[in-house]
């Protein structure tokens, strides 16, 4: 599952602003984000972080490869993403650590005025298709969360506390994901 090569073609500079991204034969620059934006993903690094203790790494910008026989690769970049050492393991290799062949366990995608819907779902359902177990959505404007499992979604309004499954112990607090913004 993890020693699958990477395209040349598929492994773009993350030196280069604003990061792009290839879902499957299309490449989409990441809209660049603006102050809403980078305060939900601090916090809710800050909340996936806290969490994920001993039991897997969260980080931010992090790319992973989606690439298999099956279809056309792709290369995403998360705003937040969290792999469990169970999917990630630490005595990997570090060129696999660093540029992981499978989607994060929990991708965070934070929406910004010009994302498009049509790349969303398909960035959604990509994450699904190589292994993420949610995909969260959080909209700092709506200020709403939906959760995308392949169960299907479920939406939630700014109020209160909300368990994230399958995860029993991860609870997002909107009031600190979403305040000021």
């Amino acid at each position: 599952m993890h020693a699958t090569t990477i395209p040349d073609w598929l492994d773009f500079p993350d030196v280069d602003k604003p990061y792009v991204e290839q879902i499957y034969d299309r490449r989409e620059s990441k809209v660049s984000p603006k102050r809403r934006h980078s305060l939900v993903q601090g916090r809710v690094w800050g909340i996936l972080d806290r969490w994920a203790a001993g039991r897997g790494e969260v980080g931010t910008e992090w790319r992973c490869y989606l690439v298999t026989a099956e279809q056309k690769p792709s290369s995403l970049v998360p705003d937040v993403a969290y792999y469990s050492f169970a999917r990630l393991p630490r005595e990997l290799e570090d060129d696999v650590r660093e540029r992981p062949r499978i989607a994060p366990d929990i991708a965070v995608e934070v929406l910004s005025p010009g994302d498009r819907r049509r790349t969303l779902a398909q960035k959604v359902e990509l994450y699904l298709r190589h292994g993420a177990l949610v995909v969260i959505v959080l909209d700092p404007i709506q200020r709403t969360i939906v959760f995308h499992r392949y169960e299907g979604s479920i939406s939630f309004e700014a109020r209160g506390l909300v368990q994230v499954q399958p995860y029993d112990d991860l609870v997002l607090d909107f009031d600190e994901i979403f305040r000021n913004c």
